[in-house]
């Protein structure tokens, strides 16, 4: 991909941040919920790669923000909990076919800022989080696509929220680093593994900075990155790498610009993209380019509005979709493409 910076293109309808955002099998891109500047919204629309216009789509049933999206094999999205004035049980559905919302099973427990995953054998994991309280959670539970259920897992060793999960080649699930407690909880440095095939966790080696707010992206050769995010009093330019065959993180190479709340995608290139956040004071423009080669960063060219709480999609032509998020005063309407 040549390194021309980042183009404008149409507008969201609706100005949204702490949203999400699928790439669907025909290529478009559904943006639903997040927060405008006042509430949750239940708003979804639709982005058309081929012609840069927005459409809007079947609202969502409950309004939410800090949920997760998750394509499932039958092209349909699964929304999972959130917040609107505390945390949602409830769980949707998104039909691209029909264009509209379907609820099904809800959780066992309320919750937002969590994860979820899915595992090789079709079905959801989703992790932590928080809720009532502002408590985090040590608390996992699976979602089955065939029946509409949800059945409680294998909890976590340590309770966290904002915290990430990936899927590694094996079929674990890589979880990292978060925060111990909503608004007053510390960042940690542990990282845990779940087993599919037993539902059970286990504990593997600590990252090197205690983080949330960060990113983990799976390079081609199965490591781990991990990036920026915030320590609990400030954010964070570093980066480190985990190796699934030894169970042990190391250092990499800084980021140029701390930040925290920010994106990660990763290029056709190999290469990661790391756009926007917030450096604890004020949101950036800043956008990086890591080489696992090399394991140094690049600066391509910055955003033409700062933003954080945003979303980045990676579309079928290879560019990167950029949207919605908040500046430091207000939610944002915009996209740009890499």
């Amino acid at each position: 991909m040549l390194l021309l910076g980042l183009l404008n293109t149409g507008n969201m309808t609706n100005a949204r941040y702490q949203h999400t955002a699928s790439v669907l099998n025909n290529g478009t891109v559904l943006v639903n919920g997040g927060w405008n500047d006042s509430s949750p919204i239940n708003s979804a629309e639709l982005y058309d790669p081929s012609t840069g216009i927005w459409t809007t789509t079947g609202n969502m049933i409950d309004a939410r923000s800090r949920h997760t999206a998750s394509i499932l094999s039958n092209g349909k999205i699964l929304v999972t909990g959130g917040y609107n004035g505390g945390a949602l049980i409830s769980v949707e559905l998104y039909s691209p076919l029909t264009s509209t919302w379907t609820t099904t099973g809800n959780m066992n427990v309320g919750r937002n800022d969590h994860t979820a995953s899915i595992l090789s054998n079709g079905k959801i994991l989703v992790t932590g989080g928080w809720g009532g309280g502002f408590a985090s959670f040590t608390s996992t539970e699976l979602y089955d696509p065939s029946t509409g259920t949800w059945t409680v897992t294998g909890n976590m060793n340590v309770a966290r929220y904002q915290h990430t999960a990936s899927i590694l080649s094996n079929g674990t699930i890589l979880v990292t680093g978060g925060f111990i407690n909503c608004c007053n909880g510390g960042a940690l440095t542990s990282a845990e593994l779940y087993d599919s095939s037993t539902n059970t966790w286990t504990i593997t080696g600590n990252m090197n900075v205690a983080r949330g707010s960060h990113t983990a992206s799976i390079l081609s050769n199965e490591k781990i990155l991990v990036t920026g995010g915030w320590s609990g009093n400030a954010s964070l330019y570093s980066a480190e790498l985990y190796d699934p065959s030894t169970g042990t993180w190391t250092v990499t190479g800084n980021m140029n610009v701390a930040r925290n709340n920010h994106k990660a995608s990763i290029l056709s290139s190999g290469n990661v993209l790391v756009t926007g956040g917030s450096n604890g004071s004020v949101a950036l423009t800043s956008v990086e380019l890591y080489d696992q080669l090399t394991e140094t960063w690049t600066t391509p060219g910055n955003m033409n509005n700062a933003r954080y709480f945003h979303t980045a999609s990676v579309l079928n032509n290879g560019t990167v979709l950029i949207s919605g998020g908040r500046n430091d005063i207000a939610s944002l309407n915009s996209a740009e493409l890499y």
